[in-house]
């Protein structure tokens, strides 16, 4: 892997810069009506999609250390894992999104896209291309029929 800061790290990262840019920037705040349910809805799904991927992959006996992927002892392509390639991802976003919507700076969408494109750069990409080496064909094939995050 090109980088390997560990993904909670970057997602802690962003979540900090989430919390300077709201406390600092004098413009962009916004409030709505059901955005508390909208927080509670989002972290529901986050905590639910992040807990059943570390799940399915505990059962299917393989790591869940993103920055090792070489270390995969096998593909995981059921459960979540039909609807998104990266749900331990997708469910840090989701907080992301929930935590920016709390701070309530609509400029937060911002970071949470930079979460995104950091993550690809970084993180997905690379772990992609250890997955093609270790699983090949069958990799590919699950890559054309799963998007990378939703």
């Amino acid at each position: 892997m090109k980088l390997k800061v560990p993904p909670v790290i970057v997602f802690l990262v962003f979540a900090g810069l989430m919390y300077m840019l709201a406390k600092f920037l004098p413009f962009g705040d916004f409030d709505f009506f059901g955005r508390g349910y909208m927080i509670y809805g989002l972290l529901g799904m986050s905590f639910f999609i992040g807990a059943m991927a570390i799940l399915q992959f505990i059962r299917s006996r393989t790591t869940v250390d993103p920055r090792t992927p070489a270390k995969a002892a096998k593909l995981v392509t059921g459960g979540l894992y039909k609807f998104t390639r990266n749900p331990m991802y997708l469910g840090l976003l989701m907080f992301l999104l929930a935590w920016g919507i709390w701070l309530g700076n609509a400029f937060n969408t911002l970071l949470a896209a930079g979460f995104v494109g950091y993550m690809n750069r970084f993180q997905i990409i690379p772990e992609e291309e250890a997955l093609l080496k270790l699983f090949g064909k069958e990799y590919q094939q699950y890559c054309a029929l799963v998007r990378r995050w939703f």
